[in-house]
């Protein structure tokens, strides 16, 4: 299996994937789909939605063997949480 190297830096990459997602996939998805992962093909537009993560991926890079792929969780400002929240107290 050939690893795939990435045709952007980290911020064109970023800023790619937020452009697309915002202009043509977000109205497509977010309604239903709270939580879910999008995958995006930041060089074609093509996406594809699932509650996990690896599913979206495999799916998306089954049809675009060569996708650079950014990745949304819909209704979230970021796909991971790192670190415990804090209990609140009443």
């Amino acid at each position: 299996m050939a690893v795939r190297q990435p045709h952007y830096s980290k911020e064109e990459f970023a800023r790619r994937g937020d452009e697309i997602y915002e202009s043509q996939v977000r109205q497509q998805v977010e309604k239903g789909n709270n939580g879910k992962i999008v995958a995006i093909d930041i060089e074609t537009g093509d996406f594809e939605v699932d509650k996990s993560e690896i599913a979206a991926c495999d799916r998306l890079e089954a049809r675009r063997p060569d996708a650079q792929i950014w990745i949304i969780r819909i209704g979230y400002r970021h796909v991971r949480r790192f670190g415990g929240r804090s209990r609140r107290t009443a």
